[in-house]
């Protein structure tokens, strides 16, 4: 159920973002998308980030961090859960996670639990198109195309049309 007509245009976020991350790519960078929003963003910015910096090698990968969550228990799987894919060595990589929407930070912790399996990487920024606090960890986005006051009953949505579009949906927080 829709609450509120009044959403960001997540099209537009996108294209901020990814002149947000310019300055964070650089050798060995790793773009990873978390499932499912944060590797929409990956397969869609991936591209433009690996043309607008041609002389570094960069690559991309994907974390289903729902068995690293620590409300496992609760919450169960999505019916959206693909496995990982790393396809690049961790080690000493500058790794630029991607997330659609920061709340409390539980899933960032996670993704990271998960990446620290694969190795040890020099670095991990966090990147999101919204971030509408309520944090629970002491984690936080480095780079956010928008901060945004939701309440706690609501829930921002990414979803993906048939042409690959994304827009936000805000919902009753189950």
């Amino acid at each position: 159920m829709t609450l509120n007509p009044q959403l960001p245009n997540a099209e537009d976020l996108l294209l901020i973002l990814e002149q947000k991350l310019a300055p964070f790519i650089q050798p060995k960078t790793a773009i990873v998308g978390i499932h499912s929003g944060g590797a929409w963003i990956a397969e869609r910015l991936f591209p433009s980030l690996q043309q607008s910096h041609p002389d570094y090698s960069l690559v991309l990968g994907m974390l289903d961090s729902s068995f690293y969550r620590d409300d496992y228990n609760q919450r169960g799987l999505h019916a959206e859960t693909r496995p990982s894919q790393i396809p690049f060595d961790v080690e000493e990589q500058h790794i630029i996670l991607l997330d659609d929407v920061f709340y409390t930070g539980r899933t960032i912790r996670a993704a990271m639990n998960e990446l620290f399996d694969y190795g040890r990487p020099a670095s991990i920024s966090l990147a999101v198109l919204v971030d509408r606090g309520g944090r629970e960890l002491p984690i936080c986005p480095q780079v956010a195309a928008l901060e945004l006051e939701i309440p706690p009953q609501q829930k921002l949505q990414l979803s993906r049309d048939e042409n690959n579009q994304l827009q936000f949906t805000l919902e009753a927080h189950a």
